[in-house]
C-alpha cells in the first residue's frame, strides 16, 4: 500500500459544473450553467494581443505584472472607485482571478485562524480556505431578497478572525453589497482588526445598483485586498489575466505568493488587457447595459414559463425558484430533468452551500445570461414546449 494522498484534496468532489456539463452535451442542451459569454470579447484587444506575439517580448514578464499593465489598473481604482493606488508597489498582475484569491488568502491566513464567507458563495472559496487551514465560519443570506443578515453576521467574527472574503457583484445570487452593508462590514473589520478578500470580478456588471468598493470606504484603505477581472471586464475568460490591488505592505507578501504559484502572466496578454483598461467609460456602461438587456429577456422569459426569479442587480446570473414546477423534487433532480426532458442545463444552487451552516435550500437553480439573445429565447422556448408536453 502506498501512503495516502492529500486527503482534502482526494475528499473534493467532481464540481457540479463539470457534471451538469457533461449531462448538457449528452443532451444536446442549451446550457446556462457555466458563466462564460459565448460571443468573443472586444476585436481591437484581440488585435493587441495578436500583434504583441510578434514583435519580440515574449520572454517572462516582470514578477508583479508588465508596467503599463499596472499603471492602467491603477488609473481605473482611480476613475470607477477613487482611490488613489501606486502601481509600483500596489498593483499585481496574476493568471486570473482565481489565482488571486489563492495568493491573497495565502499572504494573510495560517492554520486555525477563522474566515467569515458568506452564503450562497462561489465554490473555490471553501477548498482554498480550508487548505490553508483556515476556519470558516460561514454566514448564509436570507432568501429571496438576498438580505444580509447583520446579527449573524456580526457573531461570525471574533478575536481569531483574520479577514472575510467578499463577493460583490455576487456570483451566484448577483446581490450587489449596499452601501449600508458595506459600513457594517467595515466596522467589524476595524473592531476585529481583520482584512477584507474583495472578490469584485464583476465590477462593472451591475444593473441599477453601483458597485461599492469596500476598499474605498474611510479607514478600509489599508485592509483590503481588491481584486479584478480581465476575464469578465472583457468577455475574454481564456485570457486568465487577472489584477490585485492591495496596500503596499500587504502586495509584498501576496507577491511572494504570486511567485512561488506562477510568477508571470502572458505579456501580450497583459498588453492587451492595459489597452482594454483604458477604453473610454462607454465601453464599460455599454458592456452592463446589454447584459442588464439579457437579464431581463432571460428573467421574463422563465417568469413566463411559471418560475419565481429571485432579485439580481449584478454579475452574470439570476436565481430562480422551482418550486412552481418542480413538483416537490429538490433542485439537483430538478435541474437534471429539465437537461434531460427540456434541453436546458442550469446549476442547483445547494452547489453553492455548505452543509456544515445547516441544510441548503433545495428549490433554486442558477441561470447564466451571458448568452447570445438567440440561446436565451432558445432556452425559454424549450422550457415552455416542455412544460406544455408534461
Amino acid at each position: 500500500m502506498t501512503k495516502p494522498l492529500n486527503r482534502l484534496l482526494e475528499a473534493q468532489p467532481t464540481t457540479i459544473f463539470t457534471v451538469m456539463s457533461a449531462l448538457a452535451r449528452q443532451h444536446d442542451a442549451v446550457n446556462l450553467g457555466q458563466g462564460f459569454p459565448d460571443t468573443e470579447g472586444p476585436h481591437d484587444m484581440v488585435r493587441v494581443a495578436a500583434d504583441a506575439l510578434l514583435d519580440g517580448q515574449n520572454q517572462y514578464a516582470p514578477l508583479t505584472g508588465l508596467p503599463e499593465l499596472r499603471q492602467a489598473v491603477a488609473d481605473s481604482n482611480a476613475r470607477f472607485q477613487g482611490l488613489t493606488i501606486n502601481p509600483d508597489s500596489e498593483v499585481i498582475v496574476t493568471s486570473g482571478a482565481t489565482e488571486a484569491l489563492a495568493i491573497s488568502l495565502m499572504a494573510l491566513i495560517e492554520p486555525g485562524d477563522e474566515v467569515v464567507l458568506i452564503e450562497p458563495l462561489y465554490d473555490t472559496y471553501l477548498p482554498m480556505v480550508r487548505q490553508l487551514g483556515g476556519v470558516p465560519k460561514l454566514v448564509r443570506l436570507e432568501h429571496p431578497d438576498w438580505t444580509l443578515p447583520l446579527d449573524a453576521l456580526a457573531n461570525a467574527f471574533s478575536t481569531r478572525t483574520k479577514a472575510i472574503l467578499l463577493n460583490t457583484p455576487m456570483n451566484p445570487t448577483g446581490k450587489v453589497f449596499t452601501q449600508e452593508e458595506l459600513t457594517v462590514i467595515a466596522g467589524l473589520l476595524k473592531q476585529y482588526d481583520a482584512y477584507a478578500v474583495c472578490d469584485e470580478v464583476y465590477e462593472h456588471l451591475t444593473f441599477g445598483a453601483p458597485h461599492i468598493s469596500l476598499m474605498a470606504l474611510p479607514d478600509m484603505r489599508e485592509r483590503c485586498i481588491r481584486i479584478g477581472s480581465a476575464g469578465k471586464s472583457f468577455s475574454l475568460t481564456g485570457w486568465k489575466v487577472g489584477y490585485v490591488t492591495a496596500p503596499a505592505p500587504l502586495a509584498a507578501v501576496i507577491a511572494k505568493a504570486h511567485q512561488n504559484l506562477v510568477f508571470a502572466t502572458a505579456p501580450n496578454l497583459q498588453r492587451a488587457v492595459a489597452y482594454g483598461l483604458n477604453k473610454d467609460t462607454h465601453y464599460f456602461q455599454g458592456l452592463a447595459a446589454d447584459l442588464a438587456h439579457k437579464r431581463t429577456i432571460l428573467s421574463d422569459g422563465l417568469r413566463s414559463v411559471g418560475l419565481e426569479v429571485l432579485p439580481c442587480h449584478g454579475s452574470y446570473f439570476v436565481m430562480a425558484d422551482i418550486s412552481p414546477l418542480a413538483q416537490g423534487e429538490d433542485d439537483m433532480a430538478f435541474a437534471q430533468r429539465l437537461t434531460r426532458e427540456a434541453g436546458v442545463t442550469t446549476i442547483p444552487a445547494s452547489a453553492f452551500y455548505d452543509a456544515s451552516n445547516g441544510a441548503p435550500p433545495i428549490h433554486l437553480l442558477r441561470f447564466a445570461f451571458c448568452k447570445q439573445e438567440a440561446v436565451l429565447q432558445e432556452a425559454i422556448g424549450r422550457i415552455r414546449a416542455w412544460r406544455e408536453r408534461t
